[in-house]
């Protein structure tokens, strides 16, 4: 009886693809098209190591080309990092598309809702689209919901020195974890219904949404890395 044998540099490249594929991956996306936020870098490279203490890989990109529906598979969920403008073709918005809807994840860090004003589901998945923000200040985040992983630890009153976002086209579907009081800074033009914090169910997917990370050091903030690193664990179904 002959024994098959399999050469063993393909041995061991079968071994590092069928361990790739158990892996937790998430896909980190930094494309702009109109506004350039310098924090991207930092924000990837801060994600992407305290992703990795949780045992979840992350690759990091701002190439839209790989958002193909082949592509998307591996991946758990994909996060939105300052991304603005159209950043996407009509293609690879189809694969998003396609992704979320048969249970990808999506994260959107603040200029996330600055992106794909043209393409009306995006605004959905997002949850809303960016309008304007006064000066960088002080300004308490009220959290409203801490049975979320994502906020949960967070003070009820958090407050951070960030850039404050007033939005537009709000989905009716978004259910808010923490709102911005306008009482705590100037320029808040929402009044009391300013959701800053929120998540959503679309399709089979998850969407979630946080409007910190302006500047480099606002991703160095403990409570923030916390913030994001539960947003994309959940979002990516890793925790309930």
């Amino acid at each position: 009886m002959q024994t098959l044998r399999i050469p063993a540099i393909l041995l061991f490249s079968l071994l590092c693809v069928s361990a790739y594929s158990q892996k937790n991956l998430v896909l980190i996306f930094g494309k702009t098209v109109t506004y350039y936020h310098t924090s991207i870098p930092r924000g990837m490279d801060l994600l992407k190591t305290d992703l990795e203490k949780e045992g979840i890989i992350a690759d990091t990109t701002r190439d839209a080309g790989v958002f193909t529906r082949e592509n998307l598979k591996k991946y758990k969920a994909v996060v939105f990092m300052n991304t603005t403008g159209n950043v996407l073709n009509e293609e690879q918005e189809a694969a998003l598309y396609q992704y979320i809807m048969k249970g990808g994840g999506y994260v959107g860090i603040h200029a996330a809702t600055d992106t794909e004003y043209d393409w009306p589901f995006y605004g959905k998945l997002s949850g809303a689209y960016f309008k304007t923000h006064p000066q960088q200040q002080d300004a308490i985040i009220r959290i409203t919901d801490k049975t979320h992983p994502a906020t949960s630890f967070l003070p009820t009153d958090w407050k951070r020195n960030d850039e404050w976002y007033d939005f537009k086209g709000l989905s009716q579907d978004m259910h808010v974890l923490g709102s911005l009081d306008e009482s705590t800074y100037k320029g808040g033009s929402m009044g009391e219904n300013h959701p800053f914090i929120w998540y959503q169910y679309i399709g089979k997917g998850r969407s979630f949404y946080t409007g910190v990370g302006h500047r480099d050091d606002n991703f160095e903030e403990p409570l923030v890395r916390k913030h994001l690193t539960e947003a994309v664990k959940w979002s990516a179904k890793i925790i309930k």
